[in-house]
């Protein structure tokens, strides 16, 4: 596979998102498959697995360690802190809370490297900023983290180029991770060009539009714990909308010679060479189609068209609930 710089790193062009073997797409899949889709992928050349806290309260990380720590040398592993779940009510049940205190993102960290069995994590992200704590807070108390040598690099999540800039003051930000694909194009606002200006690695994730850009989905039979339920592109009178867009986008795909997952993965990919998708699946066959998405060329006439037909404009409803966007700092049209 082709790489690319991720900071001071070499990674495949193409990474692991890790959130979907154990969480916000319905049941988790069993540990023995999430272990054998993590093991696939380094097979296949993938270098940069991305997990975090948050995902299944704890459970990405421990599969991660649990199927990967052996073979730690051979890829880049990324984590998040600043969400994750916390027993508020005191009855063992975990809630998710953000929280960007220093002394939390600490002991987050010390758990992160317990479950994932290393001693330092290559990249490690603000998931969000909490927005009662100065971002400078958040990220000097990861700074410290740096030179005492639990991580070697920054990252920030759903953030604005505004807080970026600011956190960049600090200490130097290796990336950020916002949400990017053709039908998720805040980042063209003006995040994308300061990472440029800065010389910030740029992570996409869901590439394929939470699945949408991988074929028809039946939005009815989504399982109680898929968070798809709560965004509004979804919901069947906006994904009634969407759907008008699938077909002429699919033909594309037929006339390019791929799938239509890797024309999204493809398209992100032919955007600019500082950009990193990190789609994430579940399954094997899945993993396999993504991961050759590196070998699909895309010429300007078809990514135009592409642009053309799924765009902020074309697309309809908003990709998070009223609550998700209060909690998010990135920019919106």
């Amino acid at each position: 596979m082709q790489q690319r710089k991720l900071g001071p790193f070499k990674v495949s062009a193409i990474g692991l998102g890790c959130m979907n073997i154990c969480h916000a797409y319905g049941a988790p899949i069993p540990p023995e498959q999430a272990e054998r889709l993590l093991l696939s992928a380094l097979d296949q050349g993938v270098t940069h697995f991305d997990t975090a806290a948050l995902y299944g309260f704890g459970v990405s990380e421990t599969l991660v360690g649990k199927a990967l720590s052996k073979h730690r040398s051979q890829f880049t592993l990324a984590s998040k802190c600043g969400m994750q779940g916390v027993d508020v009510a005191g009855d063992g049940k975990l809630v998710r809370v953000i929280d960007g205190r220093p002394e939390t993102l600490r002991a987050t960290c010390e758990a992160a490297l317990k479950r994932l069995k290393t001693e330092v994590i290559d990249l490690y992200y603000l998931h969000r900023w909490d927005k009662q704590v100065p971002v400078e807070d958040s990220v000097g108390a990861l700074s410290d983290l740096v030179r005492a040598g639990k991580i070697q690099t920054i990252g920030l999540s759903e953030v604005s180029a505004a807080t970026l800039r600011k956190a960049h003051s600090v200490h130097p930000v290796t990336a950020v991770q916002n949400e990017y694909s053709l039908w998720t194009r805040n980042p063209e606002i003006a995040m994308l060009q300061a990472c440029r200006e800065l010389g910030v690695s740029f992570v996409a994730f869901s590439p394929v539009a939470r699945g949408f850009l991988g074929g028809p989905l039946d939005v009815t039979a989504f399982d109680a714990k898929d968070v798809r339920r709560t965004m509004p592109r979804f919901t069947p009178e906006h994904y009634a909308a969407n759907l008008k867009l699938l077909k002429p986008y699919e033909a594309i795909a037929r006339e390019v010679g791929c799938t239509p997952a890797q024309l999204a993965i493809a398209w992100l990919l032919h955007k600019d060479e500082g950009i990193l998708p990190i789609p994430g699946t579940a399954r094997e066959d899945h993993l396999r189609d993504n991961v050759a998405a590196a070998d699909v060329k895309l010429d300007a006439a078809t990514m135009a068209k592409l642009e053309a037909l799924i765009n902020q404009q074309t697309v309809s409803g908003n990709r998070y609930s009223e609550q998700a966007n209060r909690e998010v700092d990135s920019e919106t049209y």
